[in-house]
């Protein structure tokens, strides 16, 4: 966190979207359970800058998303509930993404022809997700899809924190 606190000096939404996501997880009160780890990332896209806190439980070579913290700065929000629940799920998508869905190749070609032959996370495996919106009187940013990218590399870096092992490929496997 303090690094990318000092790396956004000059990027005020940034910086404070990240603060309001470190802020409202917690960051500071670390649970002391065997196997827990918390990461962060944050992320602009669409004139909109996500920042997200996850946490993670692992257990052997398995590890469970329990909880992600998204702050969220889209500029003026119109409709509050629609900011919400596209950042819920472009978690949600975003977790499927990480956790579930590889690519792989036969005959040189893809092997997964559209979403029908990729598994999606069920509702039991959905962590809570908590959204928490910037007040920003600046112009509209986009919201569709800017809750995707951040969710991997939150995961990956709480992994790294209970482990101490990086995950660089997608689906993350310990």
């Amino acid at each position: 966190v303090e690094f990318r606190r000092d790396y956004l000096q000059s990027e005020p939404r940034h910086l404070a979207t990240l603060n309001l996501a470190v802020e409202q997880s917690q960051w500071a009160i670390q649970p002391r359970i065997a196997g827990f780890g918390r990461g962060v990332a944050v992320h602009e896209s669409f004139g909109s800058v996500v920042a997200m806190v996850a946490d993670v439980l692992v257990t052997g070579k398995q590890f469970k998303v329990t909880r992600i913290v998204c702050a969220v700065n889209c500029g003026f929000v119109v409709n509050p509930d629609q900011v919400m629940a596209q950042i819920e799920g472009g978690a949600i998508y975003g977790l499927t993404a990480a956790l579930k869905n590889g690519v792989s190749i036969q005959d040189g070609a893809c092997a997964q022809s559209n979403f029908h032959d990729l598994p999606v996370l069920r509702m039991d495996e959905i962590p809570e997700i908590i959204v928490h919106i910037v007040p920003s009187t600046d112009k509209p940013g986009g919201i569709g899809e800017v809750g995707v990218p951040p969710v991997a590399a939150a995961v990956a870096n709480a992994v790294f924190a209970a482990t101490g092992k990086r995950l660089r490929d997608l689906p993350l496997v310990l």
